[in-house]
C-alpha cells in the first residue's frame, strides 16, 4: 500500500491525495456508525432520529448517553455500542495518523541518490 523505503517519498500532490483517501475511508466509518447507532436506539428504545442522532454522537465522542436505555435490549445495546465506539475511536486515530507517520520514518530511512531534498 506504502512505498517502499528505497523508493523516492511521494509528491506533496500524491502525499495530500492519500491523506484525504484516508480521511475518506475515517469519515465514512464514523457515519456508518452514526447511522448504527440511531438504528439501534430507534429499535430498542423507540427513539426518534434526532434523539438516536444525540445518544449515538454523544457516545461515539466519549461523553456518554444523553438518555439513559430503559429496556433490558437498550441497556445492553448502549453497552456493547460503547465498546465499539472507543475501539472506533482508536480505530480511526490510527488510519488518520498511519501516513502521516509513515511519511515521516519514510523521510528519515530514505536515502537520496543525488536527487536533491524532497
Amino acid at each position: 500500500m506504502y512505498e517502499h523505503r528505497d523508493l523516492k517519498p511521494l509528491e506533496s500532490a500524491d502525499f495530500l491525495h492519500r491523506l484525504f483517501r484516508h480521511f475518506v475511508l475515517s469519515a465514512s466509518m464514523l457515519v456508518f456508525s452514526i447511522v448504527l447507532g440511531m438504528l439501534g436506539y430507534w429499535y430498542f428504545e423507540g427513539l426518534g432520529a434526532v434523539d438516536g442522532f444525540l445518544n449515538s454522537a454523544m457516545l461515539l465522542g466519549g461523553m456518554g448517553p444523553v438518555k439513559m436505555p430503559e429496556t433490558t435490549g437498550g441497556k445492553l445495546f448502549a453497552g456493547c455500542y460503547a465498546l465499539y465506539s472507543g475501539l472506533l475511536f482508536i480505530v480511526t486515530a490510527a488510519i488518520m495518523v498511519t501516513p502521516v507517520a509513515h511519511r515521516l520514518l519514510h523521510r528519515f530511512h530514505w536515502e537520496a541518490e543525488d536527487d536533491g531534498p524532497v
